[in-house]
């Protein structure tokens, strides 16, 4: 999404530290591109370690590409916030075109050089495109609370951080405004979002250590 402005801190490169570390074999030994999805709640912190990651392993020398799932919402964020207003049941899966990730993963995996992609511009509410250029990259990130459901990932990363963690941080974000609709947002997303952890093979838990799971 235009305009996000992601600060780092000690902290988030070493959670991604601990998280590149180990992955680095098996990148480096696989053919083509390798992808990570990066899911949890609103404000958990997915951007953040997205793109720290994106930082560990370009300075191994492995270039990245971060896809965000906010680029792939089927609306522009202040339609779809009015939808939801209109119609609880619009907030879930279906508000963003999930498939069009996945089209854009697959293709980056069979050697795609470019890739044309949604590009969200938030102040003005819209939805325009962007291309990436896939020369030279070896990894990519999809980011964003339901990316634990995209197929095309060698490794899917699940951040446990609820809607009551998170509150700080999404403050702090500014992006919405904190209203009783807001909070029955994020208790549905919560809903969906919660069952999606047994999909993850990384869990970053609330202190943000890693955990790989067996």
């Amino acid at each position: 999404m235009k305009g996000d402005v992601i600060n780092l801190n000690d902290e988030n490169r070493q959670t991604a530290w601990n998280i590149v570390e180990p992955l680095l074999p098996e990148i480096k030994k696989t053919k083509g591109i390798y992808n990570i999805s990066v899911a949890g709640e609103s404000g958990a912190g997915k951007s953040i370690i997205a793109t720290a990651i994106a930082e560990r392993l370009g300075n191994e020398g492995i270039n990245v590409k971060i896809f965000q799932q906010d680029d792939y919402f089927r609306l522009p964020p202040f339609s779809n916030d009015k939808k939801r207003r209109a119609d609880l049941m619009w907030v879930g899966t279906d508000e963003v075109n999930l498939s069009l990730i996945d089209q854009h993963l697959k293709a980056a995996k069979e050697g795609s050089k470019t890739i044309e992609k949604p590009l969200v511009i938030y102040p003005e509410n819209r939805i325009t495109t962007e291309v990436f250029d896939m020369s030279g990259i070896k990894v990519c990130i999809a980011e964003g609370t339901y990316t634990c459901l995209l197929k095309n990932i060698d490794k899917r990363i699940f951040i446990d951080r609820d809607r009551f963690e998170t509150k700080e941080d999404r403050h702090k974000r500014g992006r919405e405004v904190v209203d009783t609709f807001i909070g029955e947002v994020l208790e549905i997303e919560h809903e969906i979002i919660s069952k999606h952890k047994e999909k993850a093979d990384i869990i970053i838990d609330k202190y943000f250590q890693v955990h790989f799971v067996k």
